[in-house]
């Protein structure tokens, strides 16, 4: 049975897990979007849901896929888990937001894609670096058509964790690695800006002492004349550029990751008028004009207000699930490539 809102009051909103993904964004966000309300969350540790949200009761899972006054279900489990829950959830009548990556089968995120069409279910996928302020500025920048015909992008999200952490993440298990977590961000910003890849070519790394999963990932994307190199090391002391484009009239030159995940953590929440800004030193600049170009202000506050109206108003969902399959099959081909040794051709989808 789909479970009807109450009119008026928020949308009731249950999280299945509540590792770092589910205490550092999903609950800031859902409080500070007034279409919703966090009533409960699936999680072991109900000392800390019961210290960051006074009130909000704590289940397991089977108990929050039965509840009927759940409006909407937020899976963010390990990636393993993601599309059976998601499934799970639709089957249940739930309106359902999936961590990311979707899926680690492009095939088995359409065939959820098409659940929720035929339940009349609003099914999205946390791809929230679609609004860091970086991303929207080298949207910006291209639409404005300021760097001319572009040849070359880099996007790197590097980090200095030389020691390997006992998590699933860094495990070598369905899933796991930097390449399906940090990779989830860069491929799923590559799409957007450009669209499905001619081709994938992948070189994956497992470079610290101790190492399991992948913690190093290069990827050269094609299309036609443009390279899009996505990557990624554990034991970066000092990180490269976030982003580096090189068009025939200008190049552009991003340091620094997004604000808003420190923001988050230190308790700053959307509507403040800090949050997603940066400070002018931060901004990045056109090389050939040498003009600094101020930072776009990121919004994840995006997600849930548009998710909300999705749901209430019949709006488009943030992020399709379409759109979020796509970035799974990129990921697959990078594996596939890696595997394999050669680069991968992807067919235009029929």
């Amino acid at each position: 049975m789909i479970t009807a809102p109450v009119p008026g009051s928020p949308l009731r909103v249950g999280l299945l897990g509540y590792g770092l993904s589910g205490s550092r964004f999903h609950g800031p966000l859902i409080a500070a979007e007034p279409a919703f309300t966090l009533a409960a969350v699936a999680s072991s540790r109900a000392e800390a849901v019961a210290r960051d949200w006074p009130g909000v009761r704590t289940g397991t899972v089977e108990s929050l896929l039965a509840d009927p006054d759940l409006d909407v279900l937020v899976v963010c489990t390990p990636n393993n888990l993601h599309a059976s829950l998601a499934e799970r959830a639709l089957r249940a009548g739930k309106h359902v937001v999936v961590e990311k990556p979707f899926a680690l089968d492009a095939d088995e995120a359409l065939r959820l894609d098409a659940l929720a069409q035929e339940r009349g279910l609003c099914l999205t996928v946390f791809h929230n670096r679609r609004w860091d302020g970086d991303f929207l500025t080298v949207r910006q920048l291209l639409g404005q058509g300021r760097l001319g015909t572009l040849y070359s992008v880099e996007s790197h999200f590097d980090r200095f964790r030389p020691q390997v952490k006992a998590r699933w993440k860094e495990q070598d298990v369905p899933g796991g690695g930097t390449l399906w977590d940090l990779g989830s961000h860069l491929v799923d910003q590559a799409v957007q800006l450009f669209g499905l890849p001619e081709s994938v070519a992948a070189d994956l790394g497992r470079q610290r002492p101790g190492a399991q999963g992948t913690d190093w990932f290069h990827l050269v994307l094609r299309f036609g004349t443009l390279r899009v190199v996505l990557h990624s090391g554990s034991v970066v002391h000092d990180p490269w550029p976030r982003f580096v484009l090189q068009g025939d009239r200008d190049a552009y030159v991003k340091s620094a990751l997004d604000p808003q995940e420190g923001q988050l953590e230190a308790g700053l929440r959307p509507g403040h008028p800090d949050f997603g800004r940066e400070p002018v030193e931060r901004h990045g600049r056109l090389l050939a004009s040498g003009e600094t170009v101020a930072t776009v202000p990121g919004d994840y506050g995006q997600f849930y207000q548009q998710l909300g109206a999705a749901i209430l108003h019949g709006a488009p969902v943030p992020v399709t699930a379409l759109s979020a399959s796509e970035t799974v099959r990129v990921i697959q081909a990078a594996l596939q490539s890696d595997r394999e040794g050669r680069r991968i051709t992807l067919p235009p989808r029929g």
